[in-house]
């Protein structure tokens, strides 16, 4: 057969990735509220939605045992597709929000199984010098998918919002695109991909309890790793004024003025947060990534904390100050964005740091779970909060919570030279 080149299923592969983990946790945001869901139950209820990234690490060592990472990759994609036209034709019903939060529970495990099988997938198919020449071209694959989702389809959903006066039509038809994107992909990489050598299935001649003990061993050595209690605190707590924020960010920008909204329409929120903000983001990440090459995750790990805790001022003067042009409301959004792409590098650093030993994938997964609990526990309360407070005490609130994001960041240690690039 004829070798296929990484060129044909890099870039398409890890735009898929992104797709489904934006539907289920920023389009399920915005589309519930254009449905009229309260913010106490977005927040609530999406962030429940985290859990299957949470307690990812669990069935990661299976999906690596059974079966090949192709047939997880390829057949995730099948699943995927299905449960989105799923979401699709369950929007319109009387009982919608009930259903597409099943459907998007559903896949939400579906798309982070197709992660795990996605980036094994990726090593094994790939030299060690291919894997590092095409990480770039898959992170930029990945981030354009994120403006694709978060901008264009919220653009789409608001055009025919306007034009036809049915939001739930609206949302419909968003996901039946995002459906037929995935059918798309799904028949393209059972054709495509590659069928590497080393992508077998590990669990041929293996006995369930060696199995269950190469699964155990995972979790003990990674708890006795040296500073494990400090690195579990760094991991849940760094990022605990954003967890918050990024719940309430679109509601914010959605809601009308009289609710200390600002009162946008479907379209500009596509632009506003899921353009710009993600371009502040990208640019953000990849100064961040230029810097600590430079000067170490140690050096850098303490101005990333403060670029992340300050810029959340943003928020705050928006919301103290209604009914500002959309270029400013832009400028503040990329400038907290920014600062958050800015400050996340030194976190994703971190966690491969910790990772580092013989066990370093699975240790990395692990890694990964707590992340995904950090967003997880603050986010689900968030909605609750700020209905309670109001927008204004929400964002001071969120700014008071970037001490933990500072307060945890001396507890570290971190070998000055690790992230350096070598001479």
């Amino acid at each position: 057969m004829k070798k296929v080149s990484p060129w044909g299923w890099i870039p398409t592969l890890y735009f898929a990735e992104a797709l489904p983990y934006i539907a289920v946790m920023t389009l399920s945001v915005i589309m519930y509220k254009r449905l009229g869901i309260s913010n106490t139950d977005i927040a609530l209820y999406t962030g429940w939605l985290n859990l299957p990234w949470v307690i990812k690490p669990f069935w990661s060592p299976f999906v690596d045992i059974m079966r090949t990472k192709r047939w997880w990759t390829v057949t995730m994609q099948w699943v995927i597709a299905a449960l989105l036209a799923c979401v699709a034709f369950t929007i319109p019903t009387p009982f919608f929000f009930q259903a597409t939060l099943a459907v998007f529970w559903l896949t939400a495990f579906a798309s982070a199984t197709h992660d795990i099988a996605a980036d094994g997938f990726y090593m094994l198919a790939l030299t060690e010098h291919e894997q590092s020449f095409y990480v770039g071209i898959r992170s930029t694959f990945y981030r354009i998918a994120t403006v694709v989702g978060q901008g264009l389809l919220v653009i789409v959903a608001g055009q025919i919002e306007e034009r036809t006066g049915n939001i739930p039509a609206a949302w419909s038809a968003v996901f039946l695109i995002l459906s037929l994107f995935f059918l798309s992909v799904a028949i393209y990489h059972t054709r495509i991909l590659p069928r590497p050598p080393l992508d077998h299935s590990r669990g041929e001649g293996a006995t369930p309890r060696q199995i269950l003990r190469e699964f155990l061993d995972t979790f003990v050595l990674f708890f006795k790793k040296p500073g494990i209690g400090q690195a579990i605190a760094f991991m849940l707590l760094y990022r605990l004024p954003e967890a918050q924020l990024v719940k309430l960010i679109n509601p914010f920008l959605l809601d009308p003025v009289e609710k200390g909204g600002l009162g946008l329409s479907t379209s500009e929120v596509g632009i506003v947060y899921g353009t710009v903000g993600i371009i502040g983001l990208t640019v953000g990440g990849i100064i961040g990534g230029i810097v600590a090459a430079k000067g170490g995750l140690k050096r850098w790990l303490m101005p990333m904390a403060w670029s992340m805790s300050l810029t959340c001022l943003t928020f705050v003067y928006l919301s103290y100050c209604p009914g500002q042009p959309l270029w400013v409301v832009n400028a503040c959004v990329f400038v907290e964005q920014f600062g958050y792409g800015f400050g996340f590098t030194a976190y994703m650093l971190y966690l491969i740091y910790f990772s580092e030993g013989p066990l370093r994938t699975a240790h990395y997964a692990i890694c990964t779970g707590f992340m995904a609990l950090g967003m997880m526990l603050p986010g689900m309360a968030a909605g609750w909060l700020q209905e309670t407070i109001g927008y204004q005490n929400f964002f001071i609130w969120t700014m008071v919570c970037c001490v933990a994001t500072v307060a945890v960041c001396p507890l570290l240690k971190i070998d000055p030279e690790f992230g350096k690039k070598e001479s």
